[in-house]
C-alpha cells in the first residue's frame, strides 16, 4: 500500500462519521440507508456553489479532471468548515476498478488532504474488485444485494419524477413524492438488512401507482436525453444544475439509470474473458450476476409497462445490442461503448434530442461520446445531440446558450414533422 493509506479499521467504525461525496442525492441516501444497517454512521454532503470548486482547485492541480476536482473540493470543504472532529471522520469514494476516476481518483484525495495537513484521515475504496482492504469495512453479499435495490428504488423514482415534473399541475408534487418513498425506503432497507422480493416488487408497483396519480396537465415539450461521463451527468453541483434547466425551458428530461451503468460494469467482465480469456475462473460467476441483473431490471420494466401510464426502460441486452454497428463492446475506458449505446438507444424510444456532458478535454468521452456523433447521426439522421464540455472555467451563461440553441432546433423539427404528418394525412384522403 502506498505510504499515506490509513485503513478504516473496526474500532472507527464504532464512533467514525463517514462523509459521502453527491452525486445522485435520492440513490445515495438509499445506499446510505444500507450503510446504517451495518452500523455505518455516514453523511451526505448536498453543499453547492462556485466555492466548491475553488477549494478543489486550491488542493489539487488546475489541470485535474473536472469531477476530482469537486469531489476533493466537497470533502475538504466539509472538513475545513469546523463541523467535523477531523480525528472522528473518514471519507469514501465509490469505485470501479477501471480506468480514469474509477481507481486514481483515491490517491488524488489523498494527496489532497496530506496537503491540508488532514493526511490522518482514512478514505475507504468502495469498490467490488477489491483496491484496497479495510478492516473495519467490508461489503457482504447480502449488503451488495440490498445496495442493487436501491439503486433501483432510486432509477425507477428519478424516471417518474422526469417524466411528471413538466406536467404537473402543483409544482413540486413530484419532488414531494420522492422525498416520501426516499424516507420510507430508507426504513426499510435500514431494517436489520432483511429484504424480502415480494414486498420489494410491491414497492415498485405502489411508487408507479402514486406517481401516476400526480395531477398533470398536457403541454407541448420535447424529450431531451441526458448522457456522459458518470458524475457530470448526474451531479447537479458538475452540471449547473441541468434537469433543473432543461425543465424550466419546457423540456422533459430522460436520464439513463445508474444501473445500467452497474450492469455495464458486469458485462464488461464477461467481455475480458472472450476477448481476453481473463477471469476464466469466475466467469461462470459473472455470468449468472449479469443474467440475475438483466432479470431485476425486466421485473421493473414489466410493472412500469403494466401499469401503462409511464414509459419504460430499455432491457440492458437490447441497448448493449445496438452498440456493436457503430463501436466494439471492448471499448470500456470510462463510460466506454455505453455512451454510445446509451445515445442509439434514446434515439431508438424517439428521444432524438441529447445532451452529452463531459468534464473538459475527457478523453473517453470525447471519443465515444462527442467522437461517435457523426456516425450516430449518420444512423439516426433527425438526432439533435449537443455535447457541452464542463469544467471551473467553464461559463455557464455559454452553456446555456448552447442548450437554447438545441432547445430551439429540437422544437422547430417537431413543428416540421407536425406539419409533414397532417400534409400527409391531408394527401391520403384525397
Amino acid at each position: 500500500m502506498p505510504q499515506s493509506y490509513i485503513p478504516f479499521t473496526k474500532e472507527m467504525k464504532k464512533d467514525y462519521t463517514i462523509l459521502v461525496p453527491n452525486m445522485l442525492p435520492t440513490h445515495f441516501k438509499l445506499i446510505m440507508s444500507v450503510l446504517k444497517t451495518y452500523g455505518y454512521k455516514t453523511e451526505l454532503l448536498e453543499t453547492n456553489g462556485p466555492d466548491i470548486a475553488e477549494t478543489g482547485l486550491k488542493y489539487t492541480h488546475n489541470d485535474t479532471c473536472y469531477p476530482a476536482i469537486l469531489v476533493i473540493g466537497q470533502f475538504l470543504s466539509a472538513l475545513l468548515s469546523g463541523k467535523y472532529d477531523t480525528h472522528k471522520v473518514a471519507l469514501i469514494m465509490f469505485q470501479t476498478g477501471g480506468g480514469c476516476r474509477a481507481s486514481n481518483y483515491i490517491y488524488l484525495i489523498r494527496k489532497a488532504l496530506k496537503k491540508a495537513n488532514l493526511e490522518y484521515i482514512p478514505v475507504i475504496s468502495l469498490s467490488i474488485a477489491g483496491i484496497e482492504k479495510h478492516p473495519g469495512f467490508k461489503l457482504s453479499p447480502k449488503m451488495l444485494k440490498n445496495m442493487i435495490y436501491a439503486t433501483l428504488y432510486g432509477d425507477l423514482m428519478m424516471s417518474l419524477a422526469n417524466q411528471v415534473k413538466p406536467y404537473e399541475k402543483t409544482s413540486g408534487d413530484a419532488d414531494r413524492l420522492v422525498e416520501k418513498w426516499t424516507d420510507t425506503l430508507g426504513k426499510q432497507l435500514g431494517l436489520k438488512g432483511k429484504s424480502n422480493y415480494r414486498k420489494i416488487k410491491e414497492n415498485y408497483a405502489s411508487i408507479i401507482a402514486d406517481f401516476a396519480k400526480i395531477p398533470v396537465e398536457h403541454k407541448d415539450t420535447v424529450k431531451v436525453g441526458i448522457v456522459g461521463e458518470i458524475f457530470v451527468k448526474y451531479s447537479p453541483l458538475a452540471n449547473n444544475e441541468l434537469e433543473k434547466f432543461l425543465l424550466s425551458e419546457g423540456a422533459e428530461p430522460v436520464v439513463p439509470g445508474l444501473f445500467d451503468f452497474l450492469m455495464y460494469c458486469v458485462y464488461n467482465a464477461l467481455t475480458e474473458y472472450r476477448v481476453y480469456g481473463k477471469n476464466a475462473l469466475i466467469y461462470p460467476v459473472y455470468h449468472s450476476v449479469y443474467r440475475l441483473l438483466c432479470k431485476k431490471k425486466r421485473d421493473v420494466i414489466d410493472l412500469i409497462k403494466k401499469n401503462g401510464i409511464f414509459e419504460a426502460w430499455t432491457p440492458f441486452e437490447e441497448i448493449v445490442s445496438l452498440a456493436p454497428d457503430l463501436i466494439n463492446t471492448a471499448v470500456k475506458m470510462g463510460e466506454g461503448w455505453l455512451l454510445t449505446a446509451e445515445m442509439l438507444e434514446l434515439g431508438k424510444t424517439g428521444c432524438t434530442n441529447i445532451v452529452c456532458t463531459q468534464p473538459f478535454g475527457c478523453l473517453p468521452n470525447h471519443i465515444c461520446g462527442k467522437g461517435m456523433m457523426k456516425p450516430i447521426k449518420e444512423k439516426i439522421p433527425n438526432v439533435n445531440i449537443v455535447a457541452i464540455d464542463y469544467d471551473a472555467g467553464a461559463s455557464r451563461v455559454n452553456q446555456e446558450n448552447r442548450l437554447k440553441l438545441m432547445l430551439f432546433n429540437a422544437r422547430r423539427n417537431k413543428e416540421n414533422d407536425v406539419k409533414s404528418a397532417k400534409k400527409n394525412t391531408s394527401n391520403q384522403l384525397v
